[in-house]
């Protein structure tokens, strides 16, 4: 049996730069932050949950069975199971999809979905010669054995070593695959700085007609979104230095999104029991595609969701002129305009097996209250930021009102969902 799954609403924490107003908070710290915000927010507290989803991107050691632990710090009831899920910038998509077939299935009546990420407290982790002689000293049957080993020790392992950046498979960061899309799609620094302005003033303006007031819980004393820059100017975008494609790039810090910390959740549940228990029906969860492209043979890395669009679109007999509102996560701006050329392209579109071109995507449906560049993006958390906002949106513009999702992810990887106003 297919029950009806709707999204009830959403919470999440202020997101902040890395190293900025968040520092001091974990995973672990974000993530019951975001779940108990929520659980206060419908009245949750006490209660069993069918099953909790998230997951991090960036995850310590003490992050094991991480949304588990964060249900035991919240108010739900300790019976509520957990499971964390990991699909890079696509986790918090992921789990509300996770959930959503759960209750769709008629296996849960209701759950959350959520994720987080702090980039402030990335785990750091020791050289391999490091690791390999600290091993050998601790399995070491004497003191002079135990000796002899940690004399090994040179301060060249002493390195400390971040977590990587790049793609595996080619060497390169998610900047500077976007940099050669951004080229091979003649994506400019106008259009690309055009996006980022458009995000701080949609985001800007939303908070202050209250739009985040029953999505965003304060924190740690923040109480909006701390990379949100309502005064910047095309000028004043346009004086900064490319960050990637070399000295002639058009990327710059602020066309690109900041490493960024934060948490989001998602309540979703069957319509019948959102009912029953007196909860709102913002939007029907409609379907969700994932799709994956062979960067390593040299597919534009961050394009994946244009072929889960068509894919998604086909599958529900829709056109792009359908879609009233879209979102498109903005890992950078030039990201969202080769996504939009993407959509045009009908040989494009063809070659990653479409029918042909999906169409346009019009600036007055895209991204209207702002996106990761204003925002930020805690990699894991973004999907699940973006499922509350959609579906408040389109129940304010009535029943049936449809839009899209569409998030890149490291990995080649994408995914779209649409959901539908109640």
């Amino acid at each position: 049996m297919n029950h009806d799954v709707v999204v009830v609403g959403g919470n999440r924490t202020p997101f902040a730069k890395s190293g900025g107003p968040l520092r001091e908070a974990t995973n672990h710290d974000l993530l019951t932050a975001a779940l108990e915000g929520l659980v206060a927010r419908f009245g949750l507290a006490g209660t069993r949950a069918g099953e909790v989803a998230g997951g991090a991107v960036l995850k310590h050691p003490r992050d094991f069975n991480l949304t588990r632990e964060a249900v035991l710090s919240s108010s739900l009831a300790p019976q509520t199971p957990a499971c964390d899920l990991q699909q890079a910038c696509a986790t918090g998509l992921e789990t509300t999809m996770y959930i959503a077939n759960k209750i769709a299935l008629g296996q849960i009546s209701h759950g959350i979905a959520a994720g987080a990420d702090t980039a402030s407290d990335a785990p750091i982790s020791v050289s391999d010669p490091l690791r390999r002689i600290l091993l050998e000293a601790s399995a070491a049957r004497s003191t002079k054995a135990r000796l002899a080993a940690l004399a090994r020790i040179r301060p060249s392992h002493l390195a400390p070593q971040a977590p990587r950046v790049e793609e595996p498979r080619t060497g390169l960061s998610m900047g500077e695959h976007q940099a050669i899309t951004t080229e091979r799609w003649q994506v400019g620094r106008e259009e690309q700085d055009a996006i980022a302005l458009a995000s701080h003033r949609n985001l800007a303006a939303a908070w202050d007609r209250g739009f985040f007031d029953d999505l965003v819980t304060p924190f740690l004393g923040l109480t909006r979104d701390a990379i949100l820059r309502p005064d910047t100017t095309l000028e004043a975008l346009g004086r900064l230095r490319p960050v990637f494609g070399g000295e002639n790039g058009t990327m710059t810090a602020g066309n690109s999104t900041a490493l960024s910390d934060g948490a989001a959740t998602v309540l979703l549940a069957d319509s019948a029991w959102a009912d029953a228990q007196g909860l709102p029906s913002l939007a029907r969860v409609v379907d969700a595609e994932v799709a994956a492209v062979d960067h390593p043979g040299g597919a534009d890395l961050l394009l994946a969701p244009v072929a889960a669009a068509g894919r998604l679109l086909a599958r529900q007999h829709m056109a792009a002129g359908d879609l009233e509102l879209v979102e498109i996560h903005e890992a950078f701006a030039a990201t969202v305009v080769a996504t939009r050329k993407a959509w045009l392209d009908d040989a494009y579109c063809r070659a990653v097996g479409l029918e042909g071109a999906l169409g346009a995507i019009d600036d007055e449906r895209l991204n209207i209250t702002g996106s990761s560049l204003a925002v930020g993006h805690p990699f894991a958390a973004t999907g699940a930021r973006l499922v509350p906002t959609l579906a408040k949106l389109l129940h304010a513009r009535g029943t049936g009102a449809r839009g899209m999702i569409s998030v890149c992810a490291a990995g080649g990887q994408g995914i779209v969902a649409i959901l539908e106003a109640v």
